[in-house]
């Protein structure tokens, strides 16, 4: 018989649900219904939505929309590209954090990089500055941070030289936490040349030794994020295909299988899936709130998920097992491959 396993319920502070804008990607109720399915019970989301999110009228009717269709715990994180400062007293008590963008990505919702300190300035101290800074521009987060020193969050740290910035600024006392994404750890360039448009994401899939870097150096990463970012495949099979993989069904079994395989033990397994997110973004404990996990090998597909992209970069990979059964605050919400929960049903938190 498999055995079973019972862990608490996990958080992904780092997922692109695509609602409201791009609803034929994703919206809040498949979203949240791949986030159970992978043992996900609270997800954060990303402002680069087809019109970002940098008004307190844009977050107020993204969370309506969300309202009525969640099954799991959501949270929301709030844009800028520096000209919207007066609107980040109002929003403050209604988001998670602030994502700044300092490389192209979806959207090309990226800053003018001279306005970085005066953003830095104008967030209130107490909820974490969220970065997706790749090491072209690791010279400007830490001269930023030294002078300005607010929580910072790396999001997606993919080689070598973005956690050694981590790393120099960690040493030095700096109020800086990080996140990598179970592609960059379990995917490498030469999966992007097989996979294609299928393996294009940003940051860009980087070599073995880099990613031997990221497993080597586990003990500086804070947070295992999914970057969650679906796309269709017809999509994908288009020029030039749009950056994004999905990834909340999977990341939670791949990381399993990465403990079976001794590179990392079961507490820095649930540090970094559900511990160090609740620590940085101030989510309380709920001990009504648990994943079943079924360890029993699996194939994983792209077939059956719950996600609208309906494929994965993983296809074909064995794992350890699969999640079985999903209880939030004491209700069963997902069990056997069905979603229980009724749309609405998760908590809107900030």
């Amino acid at each position: 018989m498999a055995q079973t396993i019972s862990l608490p319920g996990l958080i992904d502070p780092h997922v692109h649900l695509r609602d409201p804008g791009q609803t034929h990607k994703e919206d809040f109720l498949t979203g949240t219904s791949a986030a159970l399915a992978g043992g996900f019970t609270t997800v954060m989301d990303m402002p680069n939505n087809a019109e970002p999110i940098t008004t307190l009228a844009r977050l107020e009717a993204k969370i309506a929309s969300a309202e009525s269709q969640t099954v799991s715990d959501i949270g929301f994180h709030f844009g800028t590209l520096g000209d919207n400062l007066d609107e980040f007293e109002k929003v403050i008590d209604k988001v998670k954090g602030l994502k700044i963008y300092l490389n192209v990505t979806t959207g090309g919702f990226i800053i003018d990089k001279s306005k970085l300190a005066q953003i830095y300035e104008a967030w209130p101290a107490g909820k974490p500055i969220l970065l997706h800074a790749e090491d072209d521009v690791s010279d400007l987060v830490l001269s930023t941070l030294k002078q300005i020193p607010k929580a910072t969050h790396m999001c997606h740290v993919s080689n070598r030289a973005e956690l050694e910035l981590v790393i120099k600024a960690k040493d030095a006392g700096l109020p800086i936490t990080c996140g990598v994404t179970p592609h960059h750890l379990f995917l490498t360039d030469k999966d992007a040349e097989r996979l294609g448009g299928f393996g294009m994401v940003k940051p860009f899939l980087k070599p073995a030794m880099d990613q031997k870097f990221l497993w080597d150096h586990l003990d500086y990463i804070d947070l295992i994020e999914s970057d969650h970012a679906p796309h269709t495949k017809s999509e994908k099979q288009g020029t030039p295909p749009p950056f994004g993989l999905p990834g909340l069904e999977t990341t939670l079994a791949l990381m399993l299988t990465a403990e079976a395989e001794g590179k990392l033990n079961r507490q820095q397994l649930l540090d970094r899936l559900r511990n160090n997110a609740a620590r940085i973004f101030n989510i309380p404990p709920d001990d009504t709130t648990s994943v079943r996990f079924e360890m029993n090998e699996q194939i994983i597909s792209g077939d059956n998920l719950q996600t609208k992209a309906g494929w994965t970069p993983y296809a074909d990979k064995h794992v350890v097992g699969k999640v079985s059964k999903v209880t939030i605050r004491n209700e069963v919400v997902y069990e056997d491959g069905q979603i229980l929960a009724k749309p609405g049903s998760g908590h809107i938190i900030s």
